[in-house]
C-alpha cells in the first residue's frame, strides 16, 4: 500500500473541510441574487403601475370638463329659468345634483347635458351649486355660480295717439323706453339714446302701430298707439243707388252741391236688402247674385270728385237677407243668426234677415266689399246695421261667438279700419241714438266702437225718441231740444276716443210735418255743440234745400 504524498493529504483535508463549513464569499453572491430578483419584481410592478396610471391619466385628461351654460352676464327672466335655460355640460348628466339657494332643483339629462329646472324664482340674486361626479376619481367636483332673475318688463312712455292731417303725410312716432335694450315700432327696430328715447317716421298713416320694448333679460312690454287722421267733416245727404240713377232725384242733389249747401254725397254700396248697388267683383257677391249694377260707381265718384264733393259709401253690414238666405240654403247655417231652437232668427225682419257678425266668412264678406269700394275711390265707408238684431238676447244664437256681441262688433270695426287705411279711406259707424245710454240693447258699446272708427254717426232723429227722453216732453215737435241734449251725451261718451261725432238728422216727416224750420233747428243744435258736420236722411232721397245754408 502506498502512502499518500503530502500534497494529496492537503487536498484531502481541504475537501473534507468543504463538507463542514462554506466559503464566506459564496453567501455574498447569493444575497446579491436575491436582491436582483426583488428589483426585477419591483421594476415590473412599477412599470405596470406606470402603464395603468398613464392610461388613467389619459382618460382623466380626455374627460369633458363640466361647465355651466345658460348664465349670461345679464339677468334671466323667471320663465327662462323655469323652462331650463341653465344647463350643465358633463359626461354624466344623469348623476349630477344641484341646488339653488340651498334648495334642491330638478335635474334631467337631455342631449348630453343636465337641464336644471328650479321652478319660478323670485326676482333678485340667486346662488347655484352643482355637484358633478369626477368619474375615475373617488370624489365629486363642486361648481358654484351667481345669477340674477329679473321679472320686471321695461316701461314704455308714449302718447295714446299721434295725429296727421292726411293719409299721405308722414307720422313720427316717438317716446321713451325705460330699462329697454331693444325697441321696435311697427315691427322695425329703432335706435335708443342714452335716456331711452326713440323715434320713427312712418311713411303712411296706419290706424295704429305697436311699440314693443325688450330688456336684456328678455322681458317684453308692448303698447298699441292710435294714429288719427283728421276727418275733414261733411255736410251730406243720403242717396240710394236707384235714386242716383234717377235724373229727377240726382239733379237736385247736384244743384245743392254746386250751391255749396252740401259738400258730401253718401251713396249706398250695400243696402238693407243685401243688394250691392254697383257691379261688384267680390267673388261671394257674384256667386250669390248680390251685385245689381244699379249705377256706375266709378263714374259717379269721378263726377262728384270733379265738383270737389266727397263721396261716402254706406254699407249695411249684418242685415243682409241675400247672404243669409243663400248661406242657409247652402248649408252654411252658422253664418245666420239663429233662434234657441236652431231656426233662422226672424225678430220681425224676415226669416233670412240678420247674418252672424261672429262668423269669419260674414265679416270677410263685408270687409271685402268695403275694401273694393275704397279702391273704387269712395272717401269713407260708413257701416250701418253694424249690430245684432234688437230684441231679447236670450232668444238669439251666434255660432262661434266667444265674446260679448259688443266686443265682437268692435273687433270687426278694428279689422275693417286696418284694411281701409291701406287705401286711404275713413271709417264711420251709424249707430242707434239710444245706445249712448243703453249700449247692450243691440250690441253697440259706443266707447268701444269709437276707438276703432274715425267717426260715429248716431241716428238721433227726433221722431225716434219717446216722450220724456232727456226731459223733452214731445221730442218730435221739439227737434232742437232733443238733438241738443242728446249730442251732449254723445260728445261726453266719445271723449278721449279720437272719434268724431257726425250725427244723422231727420229730413222726413213721421207723425209731424218736417219742413225747413224743423230741419234747420236740428242743424243749429248740432252747431251749438261745436259740431259742423251732419248727414241728412230722407228715405225718398228728396231734400229740403231751404233748410241749408252755404258753407265756408
Amino acid at each position: 500500500m502506498v502512502d499518500p504524498t503530502p500534497e494529496d493529504s492537503e487536498e484531502t483535508e481541504n475537501s473534507d473541510a468543504g463538507n463542514h463549513d462554506e466559503d464566506p464569499r459564496s453567501d455574498s453572491a447569493k444575497g446579491r441574487g436575491r436582491r436582483a430578483s426583488w428589483m426585477k419584481i419591483a421594476l415590473s410592478v412599477g412599470g405596470l403601475l406606470l402603464v395603468v396610471g398613464g392610461i388613467w391619466m389619459a382618460n382623466l385628461l380626455t374627460m369633458q370638463r363640466p361647465e355651466v351654460r345658460g348664465l349670461p352676464d345679464h339677468p334671466l327672466t323667471p320663465a327662462a329659468v323655469a323652462d331650463g335655460a341653465i344647463r350643465v355640460e358633463t359626461e354624466s348628466p344623469d348623476e349630477i345634483k344641484a341646488d339653488v339657494d340651498g334648495k334642491s332643483v330638478s335635474v334631467r339629462a337631455r342631449d348630453g347635458a343636465a337641464v336644471l329646472r328650479p321652478g319660478e324664482l323670485t326676482e333678485g340674486p340667486h346662488r347655484l351649486r352643482v355637484e358633478v361626479p369626477s368619474g375615475a376619481l373617488p370624489w365629486s367636483r363642486t361648481l358654484r355660480e351667481n345669477f340674477e332673475v329679473d321679472a320686471t318688463p321695461p316701461e314704455i312712455l308714449v302718447p295714446e295717439k299721434f295725429s296727421s292731417e292726411s293719409f299721405s303725410d308722414p307720422v313720427a312716432v316717438s317716446g321713451k323706453a325705460i330699462d329697454a335694450s331693444r325697441v321696435t315700432v311697427a315691427g322695425e327696430r329703432v335706435s335708443l339714446d342714452g335716456s331711452g328715447k326713440f323715434s320713427r317716421e312712418l311713411g303712411d298713416a296706419a290706424s295704429s302701430v305697436t311699440v314693443k320694448a325688450t330688456d336684456r333679460a328678455g322681458n317684453t312690454s308692448s303698447t298699441e298707439v292710435r294714429i288719427e287722421v283728421d276727418h275733414p267733416g261733411m255736410r251730406a245727404v243720403h242717396m240710394t243707388g236707384l235714386a242716383w240713377s234717377s235724373d229727377q232725384l240726382r239733379e237736385p242733389v247736384l244743384r245743392m252741391a254746386r250751391q255749396g249747401l252740401i259738400d258730401t254725397v253718401e251713396l249706398d254700396i250695400k243696402d238693407e236688402s243685401g243688394e250691392i248697388q254697383y257691379d261688384s267683383e267680390v267673388p261671394l257677391a257674384e256667386r250669390i247674385g248680390a251685385d245689381k249694377g244699379y249705377f256706375d260707381a266709378r263714374e259717379a265718384i269721378d263726377r262728384l270728385h270733379g265738383m270737389g264733393v266727397r263721396v261716402v259709401g254706406r254699407l249695411v253690414a249684418f242685415k243682409d237677407p241675400v247672404l243669409a238666405e243663400s248661406a242657409w240654403k247652402s248649408g252654411n247655417r252658422d253664418r245666420v243668426v239663429r233662434t234657441a231652437a236652431g231656426g233662422p232668427y226672424n225678430g220681425g225682419y224676415g226669416d233670412y234677415s240678420f247674418t252672424n257678425f261672429a262668423n269669419p266668412a260674414v265679416r270677410d264678406y263685408n270687409i271685402d266689399i268695403a275694401v273694393e269700394a275704397a279702391r273704387l275711390g269712395f272717401d269713407d265707408i260708413l257701416y250701418d246695421y253694424v249690430r245684432r238684431p234688437d230684441g231679447d238676447r236670450g232668444g238669439m244664437r251666434f255660432a262661434g261667438l266667444e265674446k260679448t256681441p259688443s266686443e265682437s262688433i268692435a273687433g270687426f270695426l278694428r279689422e275693417s279700419r286696418q284694411r281701409l287705411r291701406e287705401h286711404d279711406a275713413y271709417l264711420g259707424a251709424s249707430v242707434f241714438g239710444i245706445t249712448v245710454t243703453r249700449p247692450e240693447s243691440v250690441g253697440q258699446n259706443i266707447p268701444k266702437i269709437a276707438e276703432h272708427v274715425d267717426y260715429v254717426s248716431p241716428m238721433i232723429y227726433p221722431s225716434h225718441w219717446g216722450p220724456g227722453e232727456y226731459d223733452v216732453a214731445d221730442p218730435n215737435n221739439e227737434p232742437y231740444k232733443i238733438v241738443n241734449r242728446s249730442l251732449r251725451d254723445w260728445l261726453g261718451t266719445t271723449e278721449g276716443t279720437g272719434s268724431q261725432v257726425i250725427p244723422w238728422l231727420q229730413d222726413f216727416s213721421l207723425g209731424v210735418h218736417y219742413g225747413p224750420g224743423k230741419v234747420s233747428a236740428q242743424i243749429d243744435a248740432t252747431k251749438n255743440n261745436d259740431i259742423d258736420s251732419f248727414l241728412l236722411w230722407s228715405p225718398t232721397c228728396d231734400y229740403t234745400a231751404a233748410a241749408l245754408s252755404a258753407g265756408p
